[in-house]
């Protein structure tokens, strides 16, 4: 059981504010709910699922070991991503079942066109940050 104070830090540390659009892919009976509560009491709603056809600000990715092929995953994932949105996988911390080497992301990412920029601690869990590249401005 995680308490109240911890939960309300989740959003803060994967960077979600009110009004943004979140996707979650990945949910599972093993997702941390305290954290999903706490991501929609800060975006003021729901986050939406993968039939979804918004264009989403944040995408939450629930990631375990034999999920299948991470790239194809993440490339899914960014097709309804705003310019400057991006992806947090979250993965089952290390001595979980289901535990992702973290070398797994970071092989994965660039694959997908994504550079990791952080990790967060998220009690069992463990949060991976990717970003899609800035596009250059045209030279002239």
């Amino acid at each position: 059981m995680v308490a109240a104070a911890d939960a309300q830090n989740y959003a803060q540390k994967l960077g979600i504010s009110h009004d943004m659009v979140v996707q979650e892919l990945g949910w599972d009976e093993d997702t941390d709910d305290n954290l999903r509560a706490d991501v929609e009491d800060t975006i003021g709603g729901e986050l939406v699922d993968e039939d979804s056809d918004e264009v989403v600000d944040v995408v939450l990715l629930w990631w375990r070991d034999g999920d299948g092929d991470l790239v194809d995953e993440l490339m899914d994932a960014i097709v309804p991503l705003s310019d400057d949105g991006f992806v947090w996988v979250l993965t089952p911390k290390t001595g979980q079942p289901g535990h992702v080497e973290p070398s797994e992301i970071a092989e994965s990412a660039p694959t997908a066109g994504l550079t990791q920029t952080s990790a967060v601690n998220l009690g069992a869990w463990t949060g991976s940050r990717l970003v899609q590249p800035k596009a250059r401005a045209p030279k002239r």
